[in-house]
């Protein structure tokens, strides 16, 4: 038996689970589980709200150049993308990108979104500080969530030690950059709805069904936080396995 056909044979076995199943497996689903309730609720909270028309009338787009010229913001372009909340603000470009759902359309939820999204164009130019954290972590970010697990079952299957904490600390600094999300995120939907009142783009009915809006998009990102840090404790129990093996 080669080097690697052993390695494998100890990352299955050495854990005291021969080939049966692999337990940790039930913090993956519980997480997967976590991240598709999410997702369901925020699709069907926004289609709700998608089909109620804002008494303003304002379309999106035109609610975010609203937004962004009420908070002084001049230099930021507002684009249409393809797609379903595929909405997002570039900082590096400054572009807001608003979605097909939300470009042209009236409703109440497309104002919200819109408005969410100038919140970071807002917190982009006032310097908010977890937004510059953010964007610093991108590249750690990105190397670590892409990195991590291969060099993790590299160290595991070839018993290297130092390579499992590294897999570990690399997606550690995933789990960093959705925890520093979360503060940016509720921020700029504070920020949105602030601005949607004083300025009676939205009446209080209609701030109503915004707040559900933005608070079940934002719900998203807690649940992707659960699910990365719930798979961040299974590295953690298979290192554990491996350390007791040795």
């Amino acid at each position: 038996m080669n080097l690697l056909a052993s390695g494998v044979n100890s990352f299955y076995g050495g854990y005291g689970y021969g080939y049966m199943f692999d337990w940790t497996y039930l913090i993956v689903i519980a997480g997967l589980v976590l991240s598709l309730i999410a997702s369901s609720n925020v699709k069907s909270t926004f289609n709700h709200y998608a089909r109620i028309r804002s008494m303003s009338g304002l379309t999106g787009a035109a609610a975010a150049e609203r937004v962004l010229h009420s908070a002084g913001i001049y230099d930021v372009s507002i684009q249409r993308i393809g797609g379903q909340l595929t909405d997002h603000y570039d900082p590096r470009t400054k572009t807001l990108r608003l979605s097909d759902s939300t470009y042209g359309s009236n409703s109440i939820a497309a104002v919200c979104v819109a408005a969410h999204e100038c919140g970071h164009a807002i917190q982009d130019k006032e310097k908010y500080g977890p937004l510059v954290l953010r964007s610093t972590l991108v590249p750690a970010a990105n190397f670590g969530s892409s990195l991590s697990w291969p060099v993790f079952i590299a160290g595991l299957i070839f018993s290297i030690r130092p390579l499992v904490t590294a897999g570990i600390v690399l997606f550690s600094l995933a789990v960093l950059f959705q925890l520093v999300t979360l503060p940016v995120e509720f921020n700029a939907s504070s920020r949105a709805l602030k601005i949607l009142e004083s300025s009676h783009m939205l009446g209080d009915t209609e701030l109503a069904g915004g707040r559900k809006v933005l608070k079940a998009a934002a719900l998203t990102y807690v649940a992707s936080l659960a699910a990365s840090i719930l798979q961040l404790l299974r590295l953690i129990i298979l290192s554990g396995g491996r350390r007791r093996d040795d």
